[in-house]
């Protein structure tokens, strides 16, 4: 007899576009990563310290090492030099803040400090839980009010015997298996992955050992149907691990695949798309996304470009193809820095602080719409040769299903010319197409006159946003302060900041969580949460909740949907948690709700995605089919 039973279910309100991309055959050999050990972890509750740990007095650790392993970009024009066309569009800056009311906060608490120079703080949310991680790598579990429910030194103790803490920690929840993936790297290119055993964030972990051919500074990761994927700041590869395997906690392998991605010298690190809302089918081709600037010279232009990555596991040596490139040019942006990281002018000294130029910040969200599908991404500019302020530039990609073609939905470089820096920021949509955008900001009166500062702000945490019914290519929402800054943000007399934060989606798919850093007498990170309200003729308050529901039958899954924003055709399909497409099929509501039934005669004990949605409308409902 099969039972299923519903866990999560979220919602899409967005409008329908085209895009593609042609993926043709090439070159596919790859260099396997050696797995050197693998196995299963103690409980974490059983390592941990539990309750609530102060550590506001921990002594800040002297600068991350890693900086070593990244020089400054080389910049062969400039806008001082040779004109606008090197600068960033002043057409598609957005000079004020949004006028919408801003969205207060609905968790906000100060996290770990740990980590030293930079923190490097990473985390996401799942049901009942927010994990964090910093760098060298503290890991704390929270409520998902705040409360500490415990903390583990190092994220190497997981391992047996325990392995080095080094950095770099990167977390995500997998919500298609309702797992969690924790990472670091480590000394001798090691690469350190462990993957919880269930949907309980505190109990036993597969851990996996893997060695690559180079040292992984600055190591990013995704999630898609076929694999973890993993990018580095090593300009011309990417790694994939079996994802299908590790969840299972067996041999699972690992590889490196080189492209040719179009970079400068210096630090560069290429981001995946990362599934966030919607698994991809099985065979769609991982998008790896750069930028590219004119000034770096060699007939470059200012532009997104795309690799599409095809992996097949099925050969003992698997391999992975990439298709032709895609690029998508944008509007002009001037993506120059420093080359001694020095770009932002903090209050109370004339030293400055690292913007964390030259990369696409993480992550690259991917969503799964009925029909197409979107990317958002951003990056750090230079807003003008004079006053040198740095802000946030970031685009909207689609890409049309049916023809695969990628286009520019969207883009802005969201600046309100009040003098103040804006970076680490971390962008992402929700289930209703909005996205939210979460950042730090500075600014200093006396240390920067040329930046025109209106006011001293320390380095402090806001966060802004846009509906999806509104004005292409901008954040209409005012900013939100989630935390005001203190003091100079100088830590161990290093300009070293941060050099990733992170906006996580809630499987709620309407809540937005980011973590990252402010000034407490040095460094300290923050975690905090806001939802953006229902937008696209839906009054602004109200609440739009379709209702899902199953129950046991001998080989069919029932679903009933009502609350539905119209009565316009459905698709109904299930999937597996690779994205295999299992069934599908077309309903058509009335009243605004429908009920149907799928065949899940035959399908093994597990977790399946059920999307229901059209262009307009999308929600996924996990269930558990026993």
């Amino acid at each position: 007899m099969k039972k299923a039973t519903l866990i999560v279910s979220s919602l899409f309100i967005v409008s329908a576009v085209c895009a593609q991309n042609i993926i043709v055959p090439g070159d596919d050999k790859v260099e396997m990563i050696k797995l050197e050990s693998f196995g299963i972890s103690k409980p974490l509750r059983d390592i941990a310290v539990h309750g609530e740990i102060d550590d506001s007095n921990i002594e800040q650790k002297l600068e991350s090492k890693d900086r070593e392993k990244r020089r400054a970009q080389e910049f062969v024009f400039s806008e001082e030099k040779d004109g606008a066309a090197y600068g960033t569009d002043q057409l598609t800056t957005q000079k004020t803040q949004g006028t919408r009311t801003p969205m207060p906060p609905i968790a906000n608490w100060m996290a770990q400090t740990g980590g030293g120079c930079p923190p490097d703080p990473s985390g996401a949310a799942g049901p009942n839980h927010y994990v964090q991680g910093v760098n060298a790598t503290p890991i704390r579990i929270y409520s998902k009010t705040g409360t500490t429910m415990m903390t583990i030194s190092g994220l190497g103790s997981l391992w047996s015997p325990a392995v080095g803490n080094m950095g770099d920690p990167i977390i995500m929840y997998d919500r298609y298996a309702d797992r969690w993936f924790l990472s670091q790297f480590g000394s001798g290119n090691k690469i350190y992955i462990a993957i919880s055993t269930s949907p309980d964030p505190t109990g036993t972990y597969y851990t996996y050992t893997y060695t690559g051919s180079s040292f992984p500074d600055y190591l990013k990761f995704s999630i898609w149907h076929d694999g973890y994927y993993m990018t580095a700041n090593w300009s011309s590869r990417i790694m994939v691990f079996e994802r299908s395997q590790m969840l299972l906690g067996l041999t699972a392998r690992g590889f490196e695949r080189t492209f040719t991605p179009s970079v400068p010298s210096g630090f560069f690190c290429a981001m995946p798309g990362d599934a966030d809302g919607g698994l991809p089918p099985s065979g769609t081709p991982l998008p790896v996304f750069q930028y590219t600037d004119n000034a770096w010279g060699g007939g470059l232009t200012d532009a997104v470009k795309i690799f599409p990555f095809t992996v097949n596991w099925v050969p003992v040596t698997p391999t992975a193809t990439v298709g032709t490139t895609v690029t998508i040019p944008t509007a002009a942006f001037d993506a120059s820095y420093d080359a001694s990281w020095n770009d932002i002018w903090t209050p109370g000294t004339t030293s400055k602080l690292d913007g964390i130029g030259g990369i696409l910040q993480y992550r690259v969200q991917m969503r799964e719409w009925v029909g197409y599908r979107t990317a958002v991404m951003t990056w750090g500019v230079k807003m003008n040769a004079t006053s040198k302020l740095r802000s946030i530039k970031w685009v909207e990609l689609r890409q049309n299903i049916g023809t695969s073609v990628w286009s520019l939905y969207q883009e802005g470089t969201y600046a309100p010319a009040d003098g103040s820096n804006r970076w680490l920021q971390s962008i992402a949509m929700d289930d209703n197409g909005s996205i939210g955008l979460g950042y730090c900001i500075s600014a200093s009166t006396t240390s920067s006159p040329t930046q025109g500062a209106l006011a001293n702000i320390s380095p402090s945490l806001r966060y802004t946003g846009r509906l999806a019914s509104d004005p292409l290519g901008t954040m209409s929402f005012a900013e939100t302060t989630a935390i005001a800054g203190s003091g100079t943000g100088i830590c161990g007399g290093s300009n070293r900041w941060g050099d990733y934060a992170q906006l996580a989606l809630d499987p709620d798919g309407l809540t937005f969580w980011y973590t990252g850093t402010y000034a407490v007498t040095g460094t300290r990170t923050r975690v905090y949460s806001f939802q953006l309200p229902v937008p696209t003729g839906v009054a602004e308050g109200a609440s739009v909740e379709p209702s899902f529901n199953t129950f046991q039958n001998e080989s069919m899954l029932n679903i009933s949907a009502s609350k539905l924003p119209s009565n316009d055709e459905m698709v109904v399909d299930l999937f597996d948690i690779n994205g295999k497409l299992i069934n599908g099929k077309k309903v058509v509501p009335n009243g605004n709700s429908f009920e149907t039934s799928v065949n899940v005669a035959g399908l093994a004990t597990g977790t399946y995605l059920v999307r229901i949605g059209n262009p307009n409308f999308q929600r996924v409902v996990k269930v558990f089919v026993k």
